[in-house]
Formats: structure tokens, C-alpha cells, sequence
């Protein structure tokens, strides 16, 4: 966390802990309507926008759907700026920037435009079933995108907006981000460390069955294990001459991993392995080869898998173990790990907390239920963990679906009014009060 953070966050907590008002004001009651009377625009630009393939790979794609988005800021009266990512291997991001009364609350508002599926993909189209539809990206993250603008349209109407200093960022490779990650997250985090507030505007979380808040995310990275060994027949094996072969040492990783490791709010997946002689590791680094003998010792294995942890003391101390675990190696072979932290945590903070409760007294000014704290271990990483070191935030502010990233993913499409509804109000409340910085 940069220098002074700490009493930042501190102070932005304060400010969070008390609601503003008691009850919906008359301007809160004009944005509630106008994001109801609104719903069948917001599903007629969903439908548009998912109809447009915008896998993270296909750049022509993901930038027709800023193509379209676009316009819908620029009426809002947001400056919209085009930043080119070709150097890092994708398409490009949407920023649009609205400045507001100086020395107001500053927030920033995140989403992405790009989706798992591939122009390649079977999966196609949008299905609207009542008040459920089915497309790609249709939850993850297009209604969310959707759920941005529902709110600032309904601020738009209700007065509330022409004060709020707010920038959207959609990033244009969420789903696989460009190389290096520093360059494709650089300005995503100097908006960070802008910002007072991020919002993060993925999937909402669901907790039995009710709506939940997100105050904590966890990392994504990965590891590459590799052992090696010196071959020979196999009758020889576990010999001192002969040594253990390379499949032994990298079972006796992999168990002492699942042995050793476990934690709260740690995951550690293998995704695939291959052992013999020799095996290799494929270009894309997500596919292996290898052959072999019966009677032959293995003289390499090789295995990938992610981790995932809360804080950034947790990835580093569980790495450490990771390491101590891959030195000991059996006679005769040898062991090296390599281990990527992509995407940082989302570590939960006093702050976050506090605006959850801010947000909670707008769910009570509503006359809904209070959102309970979402289970960290149950969200994977997203582009806010990138802003969270610099500012307080919550995540799932999109709407509510299930099967993201899968055939079939579908969007409770009311959802996206209830979200709508209580972003518009939150970030009007807060555009009202005094930057902390």
C-alpha cells in the first residue's frame, strides 16, 4: 500500500461508517423509477452487445463492443478515450471520464469487455426466457456492463450525476490479460490510485439464496513444477544407483502439497501433468507431451497448477512452503518450481467493510434485506484486486446469472434493476461528501 494509504483508508472508513440519510430522497426516488422504467432498453442493449463475439483474442470483436458502448457514455456527458493495446498482445480498453465538483469523492467504476468465448466457440446468440436470458458473457461481463450504465442514466435524470468526478474502466482482456501485465494494467491502476471508491462490477454473489456484498477477493497465479531424474531399467529402481525417477519425485511434491499446505482461504490446483521419457511442456504452456516404457525409469515429469490466496502475505508465505517442499528432494533426482502471481488479492479491509455498510443502509432505505459479507474463497480474481492496494472497494456490483465462463451462462435479468438501483443511489450519496484525500 503507498505511503499515507493506510491513514486514508483509515479516514474514508470513518467517513463510510455513518449512512448519509435515513430514507429515500425525492432525487433517489426519481433514479429507483427511471432504472425500472428503463429495463427493457437495458435488455434490448444487452442483447446487442452479446450478440458481438468479443473473446479476449478477437480484437476486432472487443472493440466493436466499445464501439457501441461508447456513444451511450459520451451522452452522459463522459469524455471517452480508446487506449490501444496491440503492444501488449489485445485489443484495447474503454475509459470514459466524468469530472464533477473538485474535491468530492473520486470513484471508479470497473468492468470488461471481452469474454472466454472464442469466435471459434459453439456458443452463441441470445435466448430470452421471460426475465432470464442465455448468452455468452451475458452475466460476465456484459450485464455488468449494462448495470453501470442503468445507474448513471438514472443519476443523468435525477440531477446527481453533473457533480460526481467517476471514471469507467473497461478493460479490454480480463479474461486472458496482455503482456507484460504491467503495461496492460497501467492505467486501470493509476485510476486506482486516483480513486477514493472502486466499484467492481462482476457477477453479484448469491448466499442461500440471498443477495451478498463482496469486500474481498482472492489472488490467481500459478506454478510450473518440474522434476528430473536419470533413467536406466527399471529394475533398478529405488537403488542408490539408480535413483526414484522423476515420477516418484514429483508425486512426493504433489502429495506433500496436499498434505502440508492446507489453510483457509488457500487453493492450490493441479491442472495437468505428464511424466516419462522425456516429457515436455507444450509452447502455449497449457499442454504437455511425453512417452515411455514399462521398463523404463522417467526421466522427467513436469506439472502446472494455479494458486490462489487472500493477502499478499499469504501468496509469499505459501510459496516459501512450496519451495522448502520441492528441495527435499528423493535420491537420484532433482526439482525446481516456478511460481506467477497474476492477478493480486482483493485483501478484505476495514474499508470495504464500512462501504458495504453504506451500502447495506441503502438495501434498509430500499426496504431490503442487509447483504452479508460473501465468502472470499468463493470469488476468483478480477481486475479491482489491481486497485486495491491504492482505495476502499466492493466487487459483485453486477448482476446476478450462474454458468459464467461455461456453455449455458445465463443473467437473472431483474437483477440488473435491483443492482442498478443501488449503485445509482451509493454513488450519489458519496459524490456529495468530501474527498478524503
Amino acid at each position: 500500500m503507498r505511503a499515507g494509504a493506510l491513514g486514508f483508508v483509515a479516514g474514508l472508513a470513518a467517513l463510510l461508517a455513518a449512512p448519509v440519510s435515513a430514507q429515500l430522497s425525492d432525487a433517489e426516488e426519481v433514479m429507483v423509477e427511471t432504472v425500472a422504467d428503463g429495463f427493457e432498453d437495458d435488455v434490448a442493449l444487452l442483447e446487442r452487445i452479446t450478440l458481438i463475439n468479443s473473446g479476449s483474442h478477437n480484437h476486432a470483436g472487443v472493440k466493436a463492443v466499445a464501439e457501441v458502448l461508447a456513444p451511450e457514455f459520451a451522452a452522459l456527458g463522459f469524455d471517452v478515450e480508446w487506449i490501444d493495446q496491440s503492444a501488449q498482445g489485445r485489443a484495447g480498453h474503454l475509459f470514459a471520464r466524468h469530472e464533477g465538483v473538485p474535491g468530492t469523492t473520486k470513484m471508479l467504476l470497473i468492468g470488461h469487455l471481452d469474454t472466454v468465448f472464442e469466435p471459434g466457440s459453439p456458443f452463441t446468440g441470445f435466448v430470452r426466457e421471460g426475465d432470464r436470458a442465455v448468452g455468452p458473457g451475458v452475466v460476465d461481463d456484459k450485464g455488468g456492463i449494462v448495470v453501470i450504465l442503468a445507474a448513471l442514466r438514472a443519476m443523468q435524470a435525477a440531477g446527481t450525476l453533473e457533480g460526481a468526478n467517476i471514471v469507467v474502466a473497461l478493460t479490454g482482456d480480463e479474461e486472458d490479460a496482455g503482456e507484460p501485465l504491467e503495461a496492460a494494467r497501467r492505467d486501470l491502476v493509476e485510476a486506482g490510485k486516483w480513486a477514493d471508491v472502486a466499484l467492481g462490477y462482476e457477477g453479484l454473489s448469491v448466499l442461500d439464496g440471498k443477495d451478498a456484498g463482496v469486500i474481498a477477493r482472492r489472488s490467481s497465479g500459478s506454478w510450473t513444477l518440474t522434476t528430473r531424474a536419470g533413467s536406466g531399467h527399471s529394475s533398478g529402481i529405488f537403488s542408490d544407483h539408480a535413483g526414484y525417477g522423476a515420477i516418484y519425485e514429483m508425486a512426493r511434491i504433489l502429495d506433500a502439497f496436499r498434505r502440508e499446505l492446507p489453510e483457509e482461504n488457500l487453493t492450490y490446483n493441479v491442472g495437468f501433468m505428464a511424466g516419462g521419457t522425456p516429457a515436455e511442456l507444450g509452447e502455449d504452456g497449457l499442454s504437455a507431451t511425453t512417452s515411455g516404457k514399462t521398463n523404463i525409469i522417467p526421466s522427467h515429469a513436469i506439472a502446472r497448477g494455479d494458486l490462489r490466496a487472500l493477502t499478499g502475505e499469504q501468496n509469499e508465505r505459501v510459496a516459501g512452503k512450496m519451495r522448502a517442499i520441492v528441495a527435499q528432494h528423493l535420491p537420484g533426482t532433482e526439482a525446481t518450481i516456478a511460481i506467477e502471481f497474476r492477478y493480486p488479492p482483493m485483501a478484505p479491509t476495514a474499508g470495504n467493510a464500512a462501504l458495504l455498510d453504506r451500502l447495506n443502509a441503502i438495501n434498509a432505505d430500499l426496504g431490503r434485506e442487509a447483504m452479508q459479507p460473501y465468502p472470499p474463497s468463493r470469488r476468483g480474481a478480477a481486475d479491482i484486486s489491481f486497485v486495491a492496494p491504492y482505495t476502499v472497494g466492493l466487487a459483485g456490483m453486477g448482476p446476478a446469472g450462474s454458468g459464467s465462463h461455461a456453455e449455458g451462462e445465463s443473467i437473472d435479468l431483474r437483477s440488473i434493476v435491483r443492482q442498478a438501483q443501488r449503485s445509482a443511489i451509493l454513488i450519489s450519496r458519496l459524490a456529495r461528501e468530501p474527498s478524503p484525500q
